[in-house]
């Protein structure tokens, strides 16, 4: 039996989860932004332009989610999505000014996005653990901080050294440096070796409940609320982490040298402090109301607008940086704690598959929208208030959540879960 193992296998899944999540989107989605200006230089493309791509393409591949993602094995999934992600970036690198090949590349980039980033490693994960998920799931998105700031020192140095083509080649090779743990490390799930959720069997324990129909899923209030809330949330922090550079400039930054600088210092302290928010906000799920938990980190995002509407060019923007990557703990982590909790952990992939493609559509399709207004307007005043607006309503949508339910209902969901995952599949 596995629990006659000293160290559960869990732990080691979430731990190599870390790494291959950390290298599928916190290297290309939180350093893709850095060559926005040097689109703009080398091609003349407006603001609006550039931050076109993405909503477009999310759009036309909203439906890779709830296709692929419930049909086949996560691990497969990450494998061929790092491997769109790659093309992508040298597609990106070699590029020579057309509109239809940039949209294009973007198109491929966001189904590796879809198939690579949250939604497979949250699945994961959430099938390995049931006490300590919350802990677990922010073990595996500390490498998004960690391993996505290292990737902006990258990017701002190779930039600066062989320009920025190479620069995106290298993000591109770095694609494929997960790859041997998804082959060695990573399992779908603990019955695929063997495992038992949490490495503890229950017995005696109730079969488990199936997953809900997509019809009472979307007739649940919970549901939309939830939705709604991630939607506005990360919709904020789409906005942020695209137009910072911008923003920076617009403060007085100048264009060149000082404005990499202080993007890629300030970068890399959002990243690094999101490592240390993920585990605090993981660790307080496990502890106590996710909703609670998830109300404060939505509203930290709000009030991160704040200090960007105060910067000098002469101050690093350490204040936003840190507040900023504390309240991108959130962002997508405690989603699907929260389905698991309130859905049950069977229906974790349907709903995942429908919210994760919303919350793409909101994530892209929001900063163009605050580049329009940036292009319409002489500041980025108006359209951060707008930013800080909406993240407030997601904040506030959190009081729509039902109130979390008996212990004694989550005792024998508990027990549920568990019985799952005990049965043999030899």
């Amino acid at each position: 039996m596995t629990r006659d193992r000293k160290i559960f296998r869990g732990w080691w899944v979430a731990i190599a989860a870390s790494i291959t999540y950390g290298i599928a989107q916190g290297i290309p989605y939180y350093n893709v932004s850095f060559f926005y200006d040097y689109f703009q230089r080398s091609f003349g493309w407006t603001r609006a332009e550039i931050t076109l791509g993405f909503p477009l393409a999310a759009l036309f591949t909203v439906w890779v989610g709830p296709v692929l993602i419930p049909r086949f094995s996560q691990r497969k999934l990450i494998l061929f999505g790092t491997l769109c992600t790659a093309l992508s970036l040298f597609g990106f690198a070699s590029m020579r000014g057309s509109m239809a090949v940039y949209l294009a590349l973007w198109a491929i980039y966001t189904i590796g996005y879809l198939t690579s980033g949250p939604i497979p490693h949250q699945i994961i994960i959430a099938h390995w653990f049931q006490r300590k998920r919350g802990t677990a799931m922010g073990i595996a998105y500390m490498g998004v901080g960690v391993i996505g700031a290292l990737g902006s020192i990258l990017v701002s140095y190779v930039t600066g050294v062989e320009g920025f083509r190479v620069a995106l080649c290298a993000l591109g090779l770095c694609m494929f440096a997960g790859w041997p743990l998804v082959w060695l490390v990573l399992r779908d799930k603990p019955s695929d070796c063997g495992e038992v959720i949490d490495g503890m069997a229950v017995p005696d324990a109730p079969p488990p409940s199936p997953p809900m129909s997509l019809h009472a899923l979307l007739r649940s209030r919970a549901f939309w609320a939830l939705l709604f809330g991630s939607v506005c949330s990360i919709a904020s922090v789409g906005a942020i982490a695209q137009h910072m550079k911008f923003i920076f400039l617009d403060a007085g930054f100048k264009a060149g040298a000082q404005l990499d600088s202080t993007w890629r210092t300030a970068s890399a302290v959002v990243l690094f402090s999101s490592t240390g928010g993920r585990l605090l906000i993981g660790f307080m799920a496990d502890w106590t109301s996710t909703r609670i938990v998830m109300f404060g980190s939505y509203l930290l995002t709000a009030l991160t607008v704040v200090p960007l509407l105060m910067l000098r060019p002469a101050h690093t923007p350490y204040e936003f940086a840190i507040l900023f990557g504390i309240a991108m703990g959130a962002d997508y982590m405690l989603i699907p704690l929260m389905v698991a909790e309130e859905f049950g952990l069977a229906t974790v992939a349907r709903a995942m598959a429908i919210i994760l493609p919303l919350n793409t559509i909101a994530q892209t399709w929001f900063p163009y929208l605050v580049a329009v207004l940036r292009d319409h307007a002489p500041s980025y005043t108006m359209p951060l208030m707008t930013v800080l607006a909406v993240a407030l309503l997601g904040a506030l949508s959190m009081f729509a959540l039902p109130p979390p339910r008996r212990e004694a209902d989550a005792t024998a969901n508990h027990q549920a879960l568990y019985a799952g995952s005990a049965e043999d599949p030899r």
